[in-house]
Order: structure tokens, then C-alpha cells, then sequence
């Protein structure tokens, strides 16, 4: 694979750095921030990679080097041994230019005003929302006097092509009405409607539309940012990003996808069934092509067998009719204003929602964690949905996050125990993504689980 090297200036933010900020970045002890870094840039200047294993990629580019420079002008990176197909004749394409500091400015602002911060206690619920609040501030991704419009897509990084249109289908629509797309960034559902809502947008000569990726730095190399985004955050972890989501988002389309998919679908549904939120107008329409049906009708089924009939409420299920979900999508955004203005809160940041401390800690999906998920129905059924969350978490980090392959590798696949009815319905619905090829981009799939019933 070709290699190119280069110094690179940034433009519009974070032109200086402290010396703490720039010696902290060069910092290649373990505490230091200088891997965590390096991966997340790598995986951006990797953006276009036809691989959704972060192993291969950091393996490919082990030669691959970022420094710092401080000049008295300012900064600049130097990079070693970075992708060629970043750049375009000589100069790094803009886009990826932009997302490269938007990398550097996430990962200073989150170590030094977050993690470093002895005011904030990330073990209360209400300070990991704030954390979620400022990071996203810092980014100036939070627009005040702006009526909701903000659409939030959900769906695989590894789709078919029919899928992959449809979702474009869908942003069109979405974009001629003047909504905005927020999307996990990365490739697939993801880039599709964002791709399609450009040309709507053009269509009505809308020359402010955004394309807001969120990600994190676990899964930032298997599903780097598409050339779309125009605004780029990068959360410190998957709570974190589920939660900006929801927070940010004034609705929700979810596509085809796979295991990370239910874990979004599973994230929300779970939030949304807790008492407190039962009056809260949130429209979430599962949506993709007549090909899609099948899945669609899995998926209701699995949500049905573990969380019931009240959950299946909580959405709609559109199949091939990208109008009808944009036209849904356009009118629910009045009812989740005037919500939002009786309740005196901001368009920009869903304050009222409640979110519990099981959805916002971060799982870390070792073997010991996943056996021990408690995945029974005796419990209320947000509590059993966040536990369905992390399993389905845990298996996205054994298919594409490196420290989850590298685990599997070394220990064998992660132990999954439930009822027997939870089993019985998680093995139909997973072996159905593994025959539909949604479990990875490319070659034969070795499940990175056993379930135990």
C-alpha cells in the first residue's frame, strides 16, 4: 500500500496548544494520549478502507507516525507513512483535513476539561450528560434559535447495494424538506442518507446542510468518517455517543444493519419504555426496501419475544416508501417542539429526556462482564433492555473493535447466558445476520460469541 508524508496545518479550530496540551499528545506512555491519538487519526486518513477490522488496519500501518509541532505561529502535524489516498496530488484532501483536527480538538478537550476535570464525577448520571452537553458545545455542533430538525440515521456499515440506494432515497426526501442527517459517520446507512440529502438540499438551494458524524474512538477505524460530515465529534466512548445521539436528535430512521444496529435500536427502546420518558414524543420508524421486509420482520419479532408488545409500540415500520418516512419525520418535528416548548427546554440539547446510569457507563465487554449480563425477563423491561444492549455490544466489539478481536483471540468467544426464551430468540435473529452476510464487510464469519441458555 502506498505511504505519503506530509506537514499539515489546521484551519478554522484549535490553531494552539498548550505545552501541557502538545506534551500530553506526545506522551507514548500508557497513559498518555499519544495511541489513542495516533489510531483515531490513522483511522480517519483511512476513510474509503473496504475493511471493517481495526486489527488489519493498525496492522497495515504499524510504520505509520504523528507528531506535533509548535510553532511560534501555531501548530502543525506531521504525519509519516500515512494512506495516499488521503491526499490528492501532493495536498490532503480538505475534508479530511478538517475531521483530522476535529480528531486532535475531541481528544485534548475530553482528557483535559472532562476526564480532567475534579468537578466532574463521571459516575453521576446527571455529570455524564453535561460531560455529553460540553463536549458537544466545544464541537459548536449545538445551534440555538434553530426549530428541531435534525433526523438521526441508524443502520449498517455493511449493506447490499439495493439497501444502500434506498437509504439514499430516504435523505433525498429528508433533504428536499429541509431536515438535517446525523448518522454514525462511518460507511453503508450511515453514508447514504447523507449522500442523498446533499442533493435535496441542492435542490432547494439549502446551502447550510448538515451532515453531523458521531463516533468513538473504539469503532472510529472499522467505520471511518465518509467524505460528507461537515461536522465531526468524537465521543470518548459508546454510551456516550448513543446518548449524544438521542440528545441531539429530534427523531430517528433506522436501517438494515446488523449486531451494532440492534444495539442502537435496543439503547433507545430502553430508554424510551422507562416511566418517565412515557409521554415523551420521540418518532422512530424502522424504514428500508421491499427486500428488507424479512429483516424487519425478524427484528419486530426479536423485540416482541424479549421486550413485548409495548416496545414494539414505540415504533413504526415503513417499508419502501421514502416519502412517507420523510413526510412522518417533517411532521413530527412540530410535536416535538411544542413539547419542547412547554416544557421550557432547548431545541438543540433533549434536557427532559431521563436516561439511567445502566445506559450511560460504560461496558466493557471482557469475558467476565458478558457472562455476567443479566438477560432475564423478571425484571422491568428497560433494565432487561440495557442488559441486551451490552450483550449486543459486546459482540460488535468481538467482530470489528481490536481489543475485542484480539480477546476472542486469546480467550476463546464471550458466554452469553439467558432464559431460554431470550437464547431461543437471540440465535434466530443473530444467525439471520450472519446468513445476510451483516456481521462483516467481507470474507466468512466466525461468531466471537456462544449463546448459553
Amino acid at each position: 500500500m502506498e505511504r505519503f508524508s506530509a506537514s499539515v496545518s489546521p484551519e478554522g479550530s484549535l490553531e494552539v496548544l498548550s505545552q501541557r496540551e502538545v506534551n500530553s499528545l506526545l506522551d507514548t506512555s500508557a497513559r498518555g494520549l499519544y495511541r489513542l491519538f495516533r489510531n483515531c487519526a490513522l483511522a480517519v486518513l483511512n476513510s474509503g478502507s473496504r475493511t471493517d477490522d481495526a486489527r488489519e488496519i493498525f496492522d497495515n500501518y504499524r510504520d505509520f507516525g504523528i507528531n506535533l509541532m509548535q510553532r511560534n505561529q501555531g501548530i502543525k502535524l506531521r504525519l509519516e507513512n500515512a494512506p495516499a489516498s488521503a491526499f490528492v496530488d501532493g495536498k490532503m484532501i480538505q475534508g479530511i483535513r478538517e475531521h483530522l483536527f476535529a480528531v486532535l480538538r475531541d481528544i485534548i478537550y475530553t482528557h483535559n476539561e472532562i476526564l480532567g476535570d475534579p468537578t466532574i464525577d463521571l459516575n453521576q448520571s446527571e455529570h455524564i450528560t453535561s460531560a455529553v452537553f460540553h463536549i458537544l458545545r466545544n464541537a459548536r455542533v449545538l445551534r440555538p434559535s434553530v426549530d428541531p430538525n435534525i433526523v438521526v440515521c441508524w443502520g449498517g456499515h455493511s449493506i447490499g447495494r439495493e439497501e444502500y440506494d434506498y437509504t439514499k432515497e430516504v435523505g433525498y426526501e429528508l433533504g428536499l424538506r429541509g431536515l438535517d442527517v446525523c448518522t454514525g459517520c462511518g460507511p453503508g446507512a450511515m453514508k447514504g442518507p447523507m449522500k442523498g440529502a446533499t442533493i435535496g438540499h441542492a435542490k432547494q438551494r439549502i446551502g447550510s446542510g448538515r451532515y453531523l458524524g458521531m463516533t468513538e474512538p473504539g469503532i472510529v477505524a472499522s467505520e471511518p468518517p465518509n467524505p460528507i460530515v461537515n461536522e465531526l465529534v468524537i465521543l470518548p466512548d459508546i454510551e456516550k455517543r448513543l446518548e449524544a445521539f438521542v440528545r441531539v436528535g429530534h427523531g430517528i430512521v433506522i436501517f438494515p444493519g446488523g449486531v451494532g444496529t440492534t444495539e442502537e435500536l435496543l439503547y433507545l427502546l430502553g430508554i424510551l419504555m422507562h416511566p418517565d420518558n412515557s409521554e415523551h414524543p420521540f418518532p422512530l420508524i424502522l424504514s428500508g426496501p421491499a427486500g428488507s421486509a424479512d429483516y424487519f420482520e425478524a427484528v419486530d419479532r426479536y423485540i416482541g419475544a424479549t421486550l413485548g408488545a409495548k416496545a414494539q409500540k414505540r415504533y413504526r415500520i415503513v417499508i419502501d416508501d421514502p416519502i412517507e418516512v420523510a413526510r412522518s419525520m417533517k411532521r413530527a418535528m412540530e410535536a416535538v417542539k411544542h413539547f419542547r416548548q412547554d416544557g421550557r427546554d432547548a431545541f438543540y440539547f433533549n434536557w427532559q429526556l431521563h436516561i439511567e446510569k445502566d445506559f450511560q457507563h460504560p461496558f466493557v465487554p471482557t469475558h467476565e462482564a458478558m457472562a455476567g449480563l443479566s438477560l432475564r425477563r423478571d425484571q422491568p423491561t428497560h433494565r432487561l433492555a440495557a442488559s441486551l444492549r451490552r450483550a449486543f455490544s459486546g459482540i460488535v466489539a468481538g467482530n470489528v473493535k481490536e481489543d475485542g478481536i484480539r480477546a476472542v483471540e486469546q480467550h476463546g468467544p464471550f458466554e452469553i447466558h439467558a432464559d431460554a426464551k431470550i437464547v431461543a430468540a437471540m440465535d434466530e435473529l443473530l444467525q439471520r445476520f450472519v446468513q445476510q452476510r451483516r456481521m462483516k464487510l467481507q470474507g466468512k464469519y466466525t461468531p466471537c460469541y456462544t449463546l448459553v441458555g
